[in-house]
C-alpha cells in the first residue's frame, strides 16, 4: 500500500479570511487521503496593532494554538500549500519572511521536486490576488518545485474564475468565504494531493 501524501498548508491571516480557506483546504485535503499539517507563519505585527483592529485581534486569538510552520514541515511534505492577503499586489511580510528563512534548505536541494500551490484574498476585486499567486509562483521556479494550480479543470472554476489559485475578495471583512471560494479550495486541495499522489508514486 503506498503511504498517503503529505502536505503542509502554510498560511499568513491577519483577519481571518485566509484562516478560514486554509481550513477548507486541510479538511478536503484530509478528505482526499492526505496527511495534512496546518500551519500559520509567525506574527510580525506589533501587539498594539493587532488590537487595534477587532477582527485582526480576534483571529489571532482564536489560532493561538496553530503551530508555527518551520523549515522541517517544509523538508517533511510532499506537497506545499501556501496562503497569503495581498499586500499592494504581493505577497504578505510575514509569508514571505517564513520562505526567505528556507535559504537553507534550498541551498541542499531539499526544496526541489515538490509539489505547490498558492491561494489569496484581498479586500477589494482585482486587488492585487493573481500578481500576489504569480509573485509566490516565482518563489517556487527558484525552489525548482512543481507549481500546480488549479487551472480551469473543473468546470466549477469558471464560476470563480482564477486559474492561478484559490481567491476570496472580503470586502474588508463583510464578505464572508462563500461556497464559491469552499468549491475552488476543494477543487485545488483534492489536485495537488492527486498530482503530489501520481509524483510520489513514480
Amino acid at each position: 500500500m503506498s503511504t498517503p501524501v503529505k502536505l503542509a498548508i502554510v498560511y499568513y491571516s491577519a483577519t481571518g479570511t485566509i484562516t478560514e480557506i486554509a481550513k477548507e483546504l486541510h479538511d478536503a485535503a484530509v478528505k482526499a487521503g492526505a496527511e495534512v499539517r496546518l500551519l500559520k507563519a509567525a506574527e510580525l505585527a506589533a501587539p498594539s496593532a493587532i488590537e487595534s483592529n477587532p477582527a485582526w485581534a480576534a483571529n489571532h486569538a482564536a489560532t493561538r494554538d496553530v503551530p508555527e510552520a518551520s523549515a522541517e514541515d517544509i523538508e517533511w511534505a510532499d506537497a506545499v500549500l501556501f496562503g497569503s492577503p495581498t499586500r499592494f499586489g504581493n505577497v504578505s511580510a510575514q509569508l514571505k519572511q517564513f520562505i526567505d528563512r528556507l535559504g537553507g534548505l534550498w541551498a541542499q536541494g531539499k526544496l526541489a521536486d515538490k509539489v505547490y500551490s498558492g491561494f489569496v484574498s484581498s479586500a477589494t476585486a482585482h486587488g492585487g490576488q493573481e500578481s500576489t499567486l504569480l509573485a509566490l509562483y516565482t518563489s517556487i521556479h527558484h525552489f525548482g518545485g512543481i507549481t500546480v494550480s488549479p487551472g480551469f479543470t473543473d468546470p466549477a472554476k469558471f464560476v470563480d474564475g482564477n486559474p492561478y489559485g484559490t481567491s476570496h475578495v472580503d470586502a474588508q471583512g463583510k464578505n464572508p468565504v462563500d461556497d464559491t471560494t469552499r468549491t475552488a479550495a476543494r477543487i485545488q486541495a483534492e489536485r495537488v494531493v492527486k498530482i503530489a499522489a501520481q509524483l510520489k508514486a513514480a
